[in-house]
Parts: structure tokens; C-alpha cells; sequence
């Protein structure tokens, strides 16, 4: 503990354990969430849209301009966003890379210790990130890139994120993983298509035929599907007046009526309501134009 402590304070890393303010809050909403992340650059994990984008190692020329485009059509479209990614080889370098030239802010999520940059070649990229960005793990130092900690790593990059664009699969491997992980935290999922006949895509085409994952066409039909249209106005929250409401649904609307909207874990806890009665009280409101369901498993009033 004290060779790790001095490392951190050496190394200038920021430790953020789960109850500190800057934990990532999109994470307290996992089940098993880190109890304490190594992080090393810029610690802001709570940008107000958080995307992951993943992929096979082995990226094809599609797969790599897909990736790019779709960075840059977020730059052009939003100020506040992140990128996410685990700094693997092919879609995961990519979307970094990507990212850094069109001047979004991107993190790394690593399967190892801040003490080494896996694969090495990879460590101008990690470097040029730290500006903005930022490298995490919560992996002490002295932990080496094992196979079994890619998939632990993986939870994370699902968990950070609103949604996990999945840009090309081949039939197995860690994005596959990750989209699979991401869903169970009801997290939106987004695949590229591809030809049939292509390696790189039949996870991708998978996910899409199984409704794992929903078809990814342009950045439009993506920020219409995450409600993430700027040029919106925000609506106005539905009034109380002349509604008949339960005892439950009241405590629910006034939980509402208090933020701008909320996970449907965390409104359970605040309101210590099981989450499978919460989902039919929300549904009881959804009927009633009284809540709207967001991406994610998030809530807000109309």
C-alpha cells in the first residue's frame, strides 16, 4: 500500500474511490463498479455525453473511416462530449486518434498498471491524450496486461458511457463483450452494418439481427435516437395541476419534478422503492404523458 501510495503521488495520478465527488457517476450506476479507479491527466469522467466506441483489432479500411467520420461528425455536433475507448490496436487507436485531430477529449481505459502503455507503440497516442484527456484503470501499478483483465476493463468502458457504438466485430471477441456488458447496464448500443460476406462485420450484423444493438446509419439517426439534439428546445416539465396521481406515483413526480432527469437505479435508492415496482409506477406515468423514457434507463418529466 505504501509503494502504491508513493507511485501515485511520484506519478501525479489522481485515486478516485467510489464515493469521492469526482467518481465517474455513470459507473455508481453498475452493479460492480470499481471501488477505487487510478487516473492519470485530466480526471473530468462526467462530460455531460459520454460515448464508447469499440471494435475489432483487426479494422478494415471501412471500419477506420467509419470511426473517424463518426468522431467528427460529434465534434462538429457537440461541445460537451467524450470519447471512450481501451487503446487496443485497430478501432480502439483509431477512435483515440480520431479524436485528438478533431479536439474532442477522449479516455483510455486500461487493462494494466499506469506504470507501463499496452501495446507500447500506442504511447505518443496515450501521451498526446492526457491534455484533455485522461488514462484509467483500476489496476494497481505492477499489473501486467493479462488476458483476464480485458474483460474487466471492458465493464468499465461500457459503464463510463451513455451508449457503445460498435463499429466492426468479427464473430468473437472483446467488443462483442462490451456491447453484450453494456446492455445488461441498460446502456444504448449502436453496431455498423456491414456486407455479409465480410469477417469484420458479422458480430456487428449479429448484434443488429438479434436487437442487441441498433442499426448505425449516420450521426443523425444516432443524436435522434439518444435525444441529443441540440437545436431542441428543452421542454417544458409537466404541470401537477388536474392529474389524479397514487401515493407512489406522487413521490415519484416530485423526485422528478427536483432534477433534470435520473437513472432508474438511482431513483429507486433515493426513494427506496424496489426497481421492478419503480419500472411499473414509471410505466403507469409514461401512460399518462406525466415522465418520458430516455436512452440508458434514465427518466425526466415532461
Amino acid at each position: 500500500a505504501e509503494e502504491e501510495l508513493a507511485f501515485v503521488t511520484k506519478n501525479n495520478l489522481q485515486s478516485l474511490f467510489f464515493t469521492a465527488p469526482e467518481y465517474p457517476e455513470r459507473l455508481t450506476h453498475c452493479v460492480d463498479a470499481p471501488i477505487l479507479l487510478y487516473v492519470k491527466g485530466n480526471s473530468n469522467l462526467n462530460y455531460k455525453k459520454v460515448v464508447s466506441i469499440v471494435g475489432t483489432r483487426n479494422a478494415t479500411q471501412q471500419g477506420y473511416e467509419a470511426c473517424n467520420q463518426f468522431v467528427k461528425d460529434l465534434s462538429h455536433k457537440f461541445s460537451d462530449i467524450l470519447v471512450v475507448s481501451g487503446l487496443a490496436y485497430g478501432i480502439d487507436v483509431c477512435a483515440h486518434r480520431a479524436a485528438l485531430e478533431h479536439n474532442v477529449p477522449t479516455v483510455a481505459v486500461l487493462a494494466h498498471g499506469l506504470d507501463r502503455i499496452y501495446p507500447a507503440m500506442h504511447r505518443k497516442t496515450a501521451i498526446d491524450m492526457l491534455d484533455a484527456g485522461s488514462l484509467v484503470t483500476e489496476f494497481p501499478s505492477g499489473t501486467q496486461p493479462e488476458r483476464f483483465n480485458f474483460v474487466r476493463r471492458n465493464r468499465i468502458v461500457a459503464g463510463l458511457a451513455d451508449a457503445v457504438v460498435v463499429m466492426e466485430s468479427s464473430s468473437k471477441g472483446g467488443s462483442l463483450i462490451t456491447a453484450d456488458i453494456a446492455n445488461s447496464y441498460y446502456r444504448e448500443v449502436f453496431a455498423l452494418p456491414g456486407r455479409v460476406t465480410d469477417g469484420a462485420s458479422i458480430g456487428c450484423n449479429r448484434l443488429i439481427a438479434s436487437n442487441q444493438a441498433i442499426l448505425m446509419q449516420d450521426i443523425k439517426g444516432f443524436t435522434d435516437h439518444m435525444g441529443w439534439d441540440d437545436s431542441k428546445r428543452p421542454e417544458p416539465k409537466q404541470k401537477k395541476l388536474f392529474l389524479e396521481l397514487t401515493e407512489t406515483e406522487e413521490r415519484v413526480f416530485n423526485a422528478l419534478n427536483s432534477t433534470e432527469n435520473i437513472h432508474v437505479n438511482m431513483l429507486a435508492i433515493e426513494l427506496d422503492v424496489p426497481v421492478s415496482e419503480l419500472f411499473f409506477t414509471l410505466l403507469e406515468l409514461e401512460m399518462k404523458n406525466v415522465v418520458k423514457p430516455l436512452p440508458g434507463g434514465v427518466y425526466k418529466l415532461l
